[in-house]
Parts: structure tokens; sequence; C-alpha cells
């Protein structure tokens, strides 16, 4: 028998609900993994590949630069120039701005080495000529300043700051006895030149403040260095050039004030300290005098004739023995306690050297060291014969070791022999 089975079959297909919630959630995760394959990833650096450093313009570092300079912070102007200029290498005026700042700086062998790469980039460049002839005159090399100026002034001849430097050479070789008094003459031509063709400038100011201070119109030098600290009134070799005017009219209390500005602004420079010691040693202040040449020679331990003003100092403040070591050094060279070399100063015309010498020589005889205090005084007597004050001083010398070496030394007591 055939049993018919039923089946669940038919021929109407049931339906199913779809799930939209899930699809969206699914249309959601494919569109953020394509977001993050295409958006994030590249974004990621590769693992083990250093991170590249944001480079930045060379604008910005001057703008940085600039503003450093007008604040008086010339080490940091310095630096960031320096940084500018690895930015951009091939910029001969980055050169010419460092060479500017290092000049007013003190630094003037860096200041020359500037000039002579932004030359090297562009030979034709003036203010690069200009800032070399600078440097080079500051280090006393007078004929190649005049030489480097001139081409200045042969590629730009209404050039301010050109004919500035050109006044500053004019002077430092004329006070060197290098100039004839020719070169006086022409230097005040060429501050009036620099003042009219560039009136806004510290390097006008600062040349024509120069000069008059150089033909001792002190009052009228201080009106043109206020006018340059009145563009820039942080620089501290203006503030140091304010407070020799003041102390050549012997205004103490403001050359003093001025002195101390410039150490405030420039702390490694031994100069301001130098012109305080012997500015308070002009009102016979010599204790005072003293601790300021003590710290001028902590800054520049090396430097001779910070020795010999130390010494100086000391001797007129009563303390010969420490005197004539520091003199010693001075004059004969020797080592600084970090073992640096201390070059010798050889008798010369220079006004501090021969007094250093004959301030040595007093020293020596005070303490009875006459075998060397008297070469020393029959030297100054030979060299500088018409300087009355040196030879007055020298005489004193041997006087004084004439007077100790004609008093017989004092006999031993003799005792009676015992009775036997």
């Amino acid at each position: 028998m055939y049993i018919r089975r039923k089946t669940r079959w038919s021929m109407t297909r049931k339906r199913y609900r779809v799930n939209w919630f899930s699809v969206s959630i699914l249309i959601i995760l494919i569109g953020m993994a394509i977001y993050v394959e295409r958006v994030i990833i590249p974004t990621i650096p590769p693992p083990f590949v250093p991170t590249p450093t944001p480079i930045r313009s060379p604008e910005s570092y001057v703008v940085e630069a600039e503003a450093a300079f007008s604040k008086g912070k010339l080490l940091q102007a310095i630096e960031l120039y320096q940084q500018a200029i690895q930015a951009d290498p091939q910029n001969d005026m980055l050169y010419v701005a460092l060479a500017r700042v290092q000049n007013f700086a003190g630094r003037y062998e860096e200041a020359q080495a500037s000039a002579e790469a932004a030359l090297l980039l562009n030979a034709n460049n003036p203010r690069a000529h200009a800032m070399r002839a600078w440097a080079l005159g500051l280090q006393g090399d007078y004929l190649g300043a005049e030489a480097a100026v001139k081409r200045a002034l042969e590629l730009e001849p209404n050039s301010g700051l050109a004919h500035a430097v050109y006044t500053e050479i004019l002077i430092d070789s004329f006070l060197g006895g290098v100039g004839s008094f020719a070169n006086l003459e022409k230097a005040i031509e060429e501050s009036r030149l620099a003042i009219s063709l560039a009136p806004n400038t510290i390097e006008a100011h600062r040349a024509r403040g120069y000069v008059l201070e150089a033909t001792a119109n002190y009052e009228e030098a201080i009106k043109e260095y206020q006018a340059a600290l009145a563009i820039n009134p942080n620089i501290p070799d203006l503030h140091l050039a304010l407070g020799r005017n003041y102390r050549a009219l012997q205004m103490y209390d403001l050359a003093i004030e001025a002195f101390t500005r410039a150490n405030a602004l420039n702390p490694a420079d031994p100069m301001p300290d130098l012109l305080i010691s012997r500015t308070w040693a002009s009102v016979g202040e010599f204790a005072k005098a003293a601790q300021y040449a003590e710290s001028a020679v902590k800054d520049s331990p090396a430097n001779p004739r910070l020795r010999g003003n130390y010494g100086v100092m000391l001797y007129r403040s009563g303390d010969w023995a420490e005197a004539a070591v520091q003199l010693g050094l001075a004059i004969h060279g020797g080592r600084t306690e970090q073992g640096e070399t201390i070059e010798s100063l050889p008798l010369t015309l220079d006004v501090r050297i021969v007094e250093y010498y004959f301030t040595y020589a007093l020293a020596l005889a005070r303490l009875n060291r006459c075998s060397e205090a008297i070469p020393i005084a029959n030297l100054i007597l030979g060299r500088v014969p018409a300087d009355e004050i040196a030879v007055t001083n020298a005489r004193q010398a041997l006087q004084i070791c004439e007077r100790s070496l004609s008093t017989p030394p004092a006999l031993p007591t003799k005792t009676a022999p015992p009775t036997p």
C-alpha cells in the first residue's frame, strides 16, 4: 500500500525582513576603513625613519636677531644671525649683518671673517667692504682698513655707513701715531658727511661723537653719543664712550653710571671694569679702584694691560707685595692660574705702559728688592727721558734703594764669654 507523505514545500516563498540597523553599522564600518586607509595612514611616518625637522625661514631668524640687538643682547643676536646663515648660506647680506653685530660686540676678528665670507659671495657688496674695513681698523690694521673702506666708497659713494667707518679709521690712525694731522682734518669732514647722508644711524652719530671726543669737544661729543643711544639705548660701547667724555669733564658720578650700564649690558667685557677702576682712582678711592681692577683681570686673565692696571691700583692702596706680583706679570709675562700665557709688555712711549714700569720700580724698591728695581729705573731713564712723571718716579725708586743700601745692617749683639 502506498502512503503519501506531506511535504512543507509550497509554491509561495516565505520572505524575511531586512535588518536595516545592521546594514547601517556595516556601511559605517566600511566607510571608516576607507577613510583610515586613504587619509590617516599616509600621514603616519614609516617605522624606524627619523621624523624630519621643520625648517625655519631665514627671515624669522633675522627678525629675532634684530629684536635681540635692539635689547642689547649682542651674543644672542650673533647666534640668531648664524642660524639664519645656516638656513640661507648663499645670502651675502646675512654675513654683513652678522659682521656689524660682531663689531659692536668687540669680536673684530670674527667680524672680519664674516665680512670676507660675504665678499666671497659678492665681491662688489659695498657694505661688506665697509664692515671689513671697520673690523680691520678696530684691530689696528689702518692701512688695510683704509684700502677696504675706499673700495666701499668706490662702489657706493653716498654710503653714510662707509663715511662713518672711514671717520673712525682716520681718528684711530691719528691717535695711534700712524696718521698725520691731515687725517684729523679729513676725519672731521667725513663725519659731517656721514651725518648728512645717514642721520638716523648709530654709526654716523658714533663717528661724529668720536671726532668731537678726539678734538676735546667733550660736551658736543656727549650729545652725539646720546643721539646714537636714542636710536638704540642698549649698545654697551656707546655707554663706554659716553662715560669717557663725562670723565674728561670731571663728571665722575655720571661717568661711573655710564660705565656701570655698559658692564650690565656686557658683563664679560673687562673694559667697563677697567674704566670704573681708573675713574675711582681719579678721585683717590684706590681701594675701590683695586676692586674693579681685579674684576677686569678676572674677565680677561691673560691680558697684561689689565694686570698692569691692577698692580698700579694695589700699589696706590698700599699693597706693595701683591702690586709687584701683578706688575711683574705685566712686564715680564708669565702664566695665569689656569695656565694661559701672559705676554710681556715691552717699554714704549705708551703712557699706561710707562706707568706700569715706574710703579713696578717703586714697588720693588719699597720691598727692598733693589737688584730688580734699579735696572727697571735705569731703563726708564734711558728710554723715556722726556717723560717728566716717569723720570721723577724712577729717580725716587733709585733714591729709596740708595738709602736702603747706605744703611748698614744692624750688628749682632755679642755676649761676654763665660768666666772660667
